[in-house]
């Protein structure tokens, strides 16, 4: 079966709402294509999900190498996916747990809006302010050319920021409890992201990024 759901992509215009009443609008930047879904889950929702999620999700406290050192990734990781979608990021490989009743009813109710199926899903949990991810691009081999990556976020707000490869251009979205956003087309060859880290005090974050794994 097709990993694309729907032939025509470009359904969104500069901002509006989905014939399901989801409220979008786009991210005007340059060599991308970004929409975000500022309050795609509502409240209960998002708090459910976010409960579910943080108790019982394989989280996990992955290692990196940095200048010849093993050092903890500044957050934690839990990846699922259809049988056999391993990932390999950040010298880290991981094999997918199979999805989960929640993990599955949030990845139905984005793909009614993204127009692709996902077949895997990378989750993080940002646990305090001090949790960050570094600027990188989701540009591995095995997501493809033009790769969609639906980002979904619960918990607490938190600044997600890209930075132009080559023009010097910078642009920041607040992530928000429910919030979903998508990149695709071109984004992933021209835009690097990140979460930074934070002085204020900041509660824990959840976010899953959703992915087609070739």
């Amino acid at each position: 079966m097709s990993d694309h759901l729907y032939p025509n992509l470009d359904m969104f215009a500069d901002a509006g709402a989905t014939p399901s009443g989801h409220a979008f609008k786009r991210v005007e930047m340059p060599d991308a294509d970004v929409i975000l879904f500022k309050c795609f889950f509502d409240v209960s929702t998002g708090d459910a999900y976010f409960k579910e999620l943080n108790e019982n999700a394989a989280w996990k406290q992955e290692k990196i190498k940095l200048y010849g050192r093993r050092i903890d990734l500044p957050r934690l990781t839990a990846w699922y996916g259809d049988k056999g979608k391993s990932y390999r990021y950040s010298g880290i490989t991981v094999s997918p747990e199979p999805w989960t009743p929640i993990l599955l009813a949030i990845k139905q109710a984005i793909e009614a809006v993204s127009g692709i199926r996902f077949n895997s899903v990378l989750l993080n949990k940002y646990r305090t302010e001090r949790d960050s991810v570094a600027w990188h691009s989701d540009d591995e081999l095995e997501l493809g050319r033009n790769p969609v990556i639906g980002s979904v976020s619960f918990g607490e707000a938190r600044a997600f920021q890209f930075k132009h490869k080559t023009r010097g251009l910078r642009e920041q979205i607040i992530l928000s409890h429910g919030s979903y956003l998508i990149m695709r087309g071109t984004t992933q060859h021209h835009w690097l992201h990140q979460i930074p880290k934070q002085t204020a005090l900041r509660g824990a974050r959840i976010n899953l990024t959703f992915r087609v794994i070739q």
